[in-house]
Parts: C-alpha cells; sequence; structure tokens
C-alpha cells in the first residue's frame, strides 16, 4: 500500500469516526435531593410502622448518598437513560431504660429506560420503558437492657424489579429557559403492586456546555415479599420518596 492510499485511509477512518461521534449526545448530571420519605413499612411481626423522614432528619443522620443522572441522545431519535439514587442513614438512640436502639436505613433506586424523541413543534416528547430496581436495607437493634438477656435483631434485606412506562415533554420558554414535565407508571404486580414517578420543573442554559436543572419529583412504590403476613421474612413497603432537586447537567 503507498503512501497516497495510507493517507487516505487514515482520512476516512477519521471521516467517520467524527460523524459517528456527532450522531450522540450527551448529557451527566450530579444533582442534590430534599428528600422526605413517607408511608408505612412492615417487617415481620412489626405491621404497618409509620414511616415519615423529612429532609432535615434525613441530613442529620446522613453516612452517605450519591445521586447522578445519564443521558445519551442518538440523532435517530433513539436513547437511553439511567438516574441513580442513593441514601445510607443510621440513627442511635437512648431509650427510658437506658438501653440503646440502632436504626439504619439505607434505600438506592436504580433508573434504566430506553427511549425515542419525536419533534411536535416547539416542543418535543420522549417516549420511555425500561426497569427501575429498588433495593432496601433496613435493621433494627435493640441491647439488652430492652429486650431482657439477649439483644434483638430486626432486619431485612430486599430488592425488586419494576417494569415501567411513560413519557417526558420538554420546551422552550425563551432562548434561555424550558420547561419539562414527565410521568411513568409500573409494577403492574409484576413485583411491586404499584409503582409511579411525577416530576415538573424548568431548567436554565447556562451555556452550551452546562444548564442548571431546577425541579420537584416524588416516587410511588406499593411492594410486599409475600402476601401472607404471617411468613417468616415478610416484608412490605408502601411510601413515597419526594422532594425538590437541583443540578448541573453537563452536555457534551
Amino acid at each position: 500500500m503507498n503512501k497516497l492510499s495510507i493517507i487516505s485511509t487514515a482520512l476516512a477512518v477519521s471521516f467517520s469516526v467524527s460523524v459517528s461521534a456527532s450522531d450522540w449526545a450527551f448529557q451527566f448530571e450530579p444533582y442534590l435531593m430534599a428528600t422526605q420519605i413517607q408511608g408505612n413499612a412492615s417487617i415481620g411481626r412489626v405491621v404497618g410502622a409509620p414511616v415519615d423522614v423529612d429532609f432535615s432528619t434525613i441530613l442529620d443522620n446522613l453516612d452517605m448518598a450519591a445521586m447522578l443522572h445519564f443521558e445519551a441522545h442518538h440523532k435517530a431519535g433513539w436513547g437511553v437513560v439511567m438516574d441513580y439514587g442513593f441514601m445510607d442513614l443510621s440513627n442511635k438512640v437512648t431509650n427510658n431504660r437506658d438501653g440503646m436502639v440502632h436504626i439504619a436505613l439505607r434505600q438506592g433506586v436504580l433508573e434504566s429506560l430506553g427511549l425515542y424523541r419525536m419533534q411536535y413543534g416547539g416542543y418535543t416528547v420522549d417516549y420511555f420503558a425500561g426497569v427501575r430496581w429498588w433495593d432496601n436495607d433496613i435493621s433494627l437493634t435493640m441491647d439488652a437492657n430492652i429486650t431482657p438477656d439477649r439483644s434483638t435483631n430486626v432486619s431485612v434485606k430486599e430488592d425488586w424489579l419494576d417494569v415501567v412506562v411513560g413519557m417526558r415533554v420538554t420546551g422552550k420558554i425563551n432562548n434561555s429557559w424550558n420547561y419539562i414535565a414527565r410521568a411513568d407508571l409500573g409494577g403492574f404486580g409484576l413485583s411491586a403492586d404499584f409503582t409511579s414517578t411525577v416530576e415538573a420543573g424548568i431548567t436554565y442554559e447556562i451555556s452550551k456546555l452546562m444548564t442548571l436543572d431546577m425541579k420537584y419529583k416524588a416516587t410511588w412504590v406499593d411492594y410486599e415479599n409475600v402476601n401472607n403476613m404471617a411468613t417468616i421474612g415478610y416484608f412490605q413497603y408502601d411510601t413515597t420518596t419526594h422532594g425538590p432537586i437541583i443540578g448541573l447537567t453537563f452536555n457534551f
């Protein structure tokens, strides 16, 4: 192969890679959510215990948290969305018998969605379907001053996968501001009886690289691992996780 052929091949490969890369647009967003969790949970014989955790309580007892969002869009309209929110909380409470109660809650929610984007005049609609994975770990430990002769530990580690379908609408308010609204439904009794997410908000384009994301989001779930409450290991989780979100999206 002569030098001209080598150069021609190199240019062709370079052009192909450039075109391929330009076919895709990516978004990466770390975000913060002022989370509240409300509802009830059942673990074994502890049935219907209220769950009401506000943001200040979460902040006071937070051991670790991570909230990340990623999107990839092809110019043909197809795309993928990944979202992960994780919280690890723990607290120690002294009982009136001078005993110690240790409570720990870990909740992780991962969404993986495929979508197709369609343009309608001044707004776009993303039709999507995918899965929402819940990963919960709840434990309660009481020392011997509260439960005579021995300490007691009640814990559950439960994860499940829900199918979800929905749509997202985005549109321009002006050159810098945009609105966004999203809703989905899932569960359908395959794992959870019901799950749904609703969110609405606005975004501000700081530059071509960065966008400020501000919205309110709520996610419902109604799940139980078995139908019989007398079964060992019974777990039921019927909650709403909601709160305002602020994030910084990097576009590339």
